[in-house]
């Protein structure tokens, strides 16, 4: 509804925002878009959620890392849903919703983080100390690791948010906005916890694997394998650890290609967040990544492929489907 030439969130209140102009095309295109990618992301990650979980024979320590970031990216698509009504600049939901929203986002994005340094530990073992991965890494372990990832990630984010979490709505300055304030040393904290810290580990693992791995190819091509790595590195990885480093590189890379560019958007300051058509390109790619997960998996890995045609097929219906040979 139009007042004096300005369209209001509530037309009723007295003290609403105002929703921020575009042109009918642009709020289309964009609204659209996010609905799309929110629904494709969200179906992706419940056929991997699916797949991994039905199938016994991809119960590995692995996949179990990607089970954990498959349900994070799953909830994904439905933080994407409501990043609409922010990009509209009107919050229809309250006060504890909007806290409620930014707490799940918060978790999601700490649980991504720390799942993505798992998997690179996971791969720098299985590259760099073959003969004793089968050892340190077992299911069990895995699945505490994946626990403590997201009850950490759990109590981060409410310590991060303690103050807002008192009292909702307490920094919004007119009805419809959802705005969390942030001091400077939670700042400070998030930017470390949730950036420095991990995208550094995830680097120098990543970093590592790829020289073991291309000093062990020219090994194997000079014939001098079992001689140079005995010494080097004990024993040689198996061809599909090699696959899964290669594969789950790329999921590494694509991560930080999304996710770097939305931490030095906000270093910027966040009252910027929802006007410039920048930003709007920044949070899409930032939430794009969880789809693209999905979609690495089934150019990379042929058990997800079959998998999904299992399960489109319900062929997952079937009594003993889940003993059917995947890998």
């Amino acid at each position: 509804m139009m007042m004096d030439g300005v369209e209001l969130c509530f037309p009723q209140v007295n003290s609403s925002c105002r929703r921020l102009k575009r042109p009918h095309s642009d709020t289309l295109l964009i609204n659209s878009v996010l609905s799309f990618t929110s629904l494709l992301t969200a179906t992706l990650n419940l056929l991997v959620i699916i797949s991994i979980s039905h199938f016994k024979q991809l119960h590995t320590s692995t996949n179990l890392l990607l089970l954990s970031l498959a349900v994070s990216d799953f909830f994904v698509g439905f933080i994407m849903f409501f990043q609409i009504f922010f990009i509209n600049g009107c919050w229809l939901f309250g006060d504890i919703m909007c806290v409620l929203y930014i707490v799940l986002d918060y978790l999601i994005t700490s649980v991504s983080i720390v799942t993505m340094v798992l998997i690179s530990i996971d791969r720098y073992l299985a590259i760099c100390d073959p003969l004793h991965y089968p050892i340190k890494v077992t299911p069990k372990r895995v699945k505490i690791c994946v626990s403590l990832c997201w009850i950490c990630s759990l109590f981060f984010t409410t310590a991060l948010m303690n103050e807002n979490l008192k009292q909702p709505g307490r920094y919004n300055a007119c009805a419809g906005e959802c705005m969390l304030v942030f001091n400077f040393i939670e700042q400070f904290a998030d930017f470390i916890l949730t950036f420095i810290i991990p995208i550094t580990v995830i680097t120098v693992l990543y970093m590592r694997v790829f020289v073991v791995a291309l000093s062990q190819a020219r090994a194997m091509r000079s014939h001098i394998a079992a001689v140079t790595l005995q010494r080097s590195e004990g024993v040689a990885a198996k061809k599909s650890e090699m696959k899964a480093a290669r594969t789950l590189g790329v999921v590494v890379v694509v991560f930080l290609i999304c996710l770097c560019p939305y931490f030095f958007f906000t270093l910027t300051g966040q009252d910027t967040l929802l006007h410039a058509p920048s930003a709007i390109f920044i949070m899409c790619l930032f939430y794009l990544n969880s789809c693209l997960n999905p979609i690495i998996y089934a150019f990379f890995y042929p058990w997800f492929r079959k998998s999904v045609k299992l399960i489109v097929t319900l062929q997952i219906l079937k009594p003993g489907s889940c003993e059917t040979k995947i890998l």
